[in-house]
């Protein structure tokens, strides 16, 4: 049946208010043709009072309408009408960024930036060899849904049950264990479908995700890392685990005669419609990198026009960035891409607690150095201040890492204006 028709569905409490409405159109519309044409004053204040009642039945019934369609918002648990519409109206007219990373800071990141725009696209690494997703694409041949899974639970507007159901891990003395459910629905409905861009796209709607998630790539792929003493290792999971200086990072497609390791479509469309695009924040080697590494994904948006933003890691990674500043993070990511690939850098320079970094030097992992002029010497800006969160581990900061990134586009975008 038509869409159209469920309005007069029994049960919805509609077709009363569409009859009463109905029926004082058509005293309107008696009335004003019977003031035409009778002559008699007693007749014609008759007729004025039919169109005075069919207006009234017409208000009514609208009114008493909109009431029962604004009533069923009003019942849903956490869904204050305000919301909805704010979230509706407001945030689709918000700013169209492109995410760029994978890992725990893509999805940091993307919990801040749902706050100030549904216009929002994370493209996500589809290297990841370790873990559940490890096991999980060895298993089924498919791409590791893990990276996936994070951004999809950040963007969620679903209740947040539903969140913490993807991401619910089932314990070790389990058959599954070591899984995340999330991993196997995503792994379920690829094999349903036979299409991981599919299985990510219902798991999206499951979730009523703000914005949208994309693999960097439908190839099934492999990071491989060169060191400085000439040696190569194979699989995201392991290149930190030999804890020499890394020289580069590169991506072997490990499907046969599969050629160049392509981007999704979408991908590249959505950076060219973007107007900013951010790269990271999370592990320089492992997460960011491996997207931009694909040719075509750093020649688009070395070609947009989008405002461009870096995230340098708050924290040095043992294996991976040993002793590294913040520009010699940026220097990296330059190496392997372009130098038109940024146009900002966003830097933290508050200290993380004492206490909370003595855990870290056990790990050999240290603070970024902040040498912002160092940055400014290569002819990059700098956005810097208090941007992390600090519990048990030190995070960006989700709300203040997004409203620094859309005050610098706010002010870009009268500078340019002017």
């Amino acid at each position: 049946m038509n869409k159209k028709f469920k309005w007069l569905y029994p049960g919805i409490r509609i077709k009363r208010w569409i009859s009463l409405s109905a029926l004082g159109v058509a005293l309107l519309i008696i009335g004003v043709v019977k003031l035409v044409y009778d002559s008699m004053p007693v007749v014609r204040k008759l007729d004025m009072l039919v169109i005075f009642l069919g207006a009234a039945l017409i208000i009514a019934g609208i009114r008493s309408m909109v009431k029962s369609i604004l009533s069923i918002f009003s019942s849903l648990p956490g869904k204050d009408l305000v919301d909805v519409i704010y979230k509706k109206r407001y945030l689709e007219r918000g700013p169209k960024i492109v995410t760029i990373g994978g890992g725990h800071g893509l999805a940091a990141l993307l919990m801040g930036l749902k706050e100030h725009t549904t216009n929002l696209i994370a493209v996500v690494t589809v290297a990841d060899s370790g873990g559940s997703s490890g096991r999980l694409r060895q298993e089924f041949d498919m791409l590791p849904p893990g990276d996936i899974r994070n951004c999809l639970v950040s963007l969620a507007d679903a209740p947040s049950l539903m969140g913490e159901l993807f991401q619910f891990r089932f314990k070790e003395d389990s058959e599954l264990k070591g899984h995340n459910f999330g991993n196997l629905f995503i792994t379920a409905m690829t094999q349903l479908t036979g299409d991981f861009k599919r299985a990510v796209e219902e798991s999206s709607r499951v979730l009523a995700i703000r914005g949208k998630v994309l693999p960097s790539t439908l190839h099934k792929v492999s990071l491989i890392a060169e060191y400085k003493d000439g040696s190569f290792i194979e699989g995201e999971a392991t290149i930190p685990e030999k804890k020499l200086p890394i020289s580069r990072v590169y991506l072997k497609s490990i499907e046969p005669g599969s050629g160049e390791i392509k981007p999704t479509l979408e991908a590249i469309e959505a950076i060219r419609e973007a107007q900013i695009i951010v790269i990271g924040p999370g592990s320089l080697y492992t997460s960011i990198l491996p997207n931009l590494v694909i040719k075509d994904i750093t020649r688009a948006i070395v070609e947009s026009s989008a405002l461009k933003i870096y995230v340098c890691n708050v924290m040095t990674q043992h294996g991976e960035t040993d002793n590294y500043t913040a520009s010699e993070h940026l220097k990296t990511l330059l190496k392997h891409t372009h130098p038109k690939i940024v146009d900002y850098c966003v830097i933290n320079n508050k200290m993380p607690d004492k206490n909370i970094l003595v855990k870290y030097q056990q790990e050999k992992s240290f603070p970024a150095k902040a040498d912002v002029s160092e940055i400014k010497k290569m002819g990059y800006r700098v956005i810097q201040g208090d941007l992390v969160h600090t519990t048990d581990f030190v995070r960006h900061d989700s709300g203040k890492l997004a409203k620094s990134i859309i005050e610098a586009f706010r002010k870009e975008a009268i500078q340019r204006a002017i």
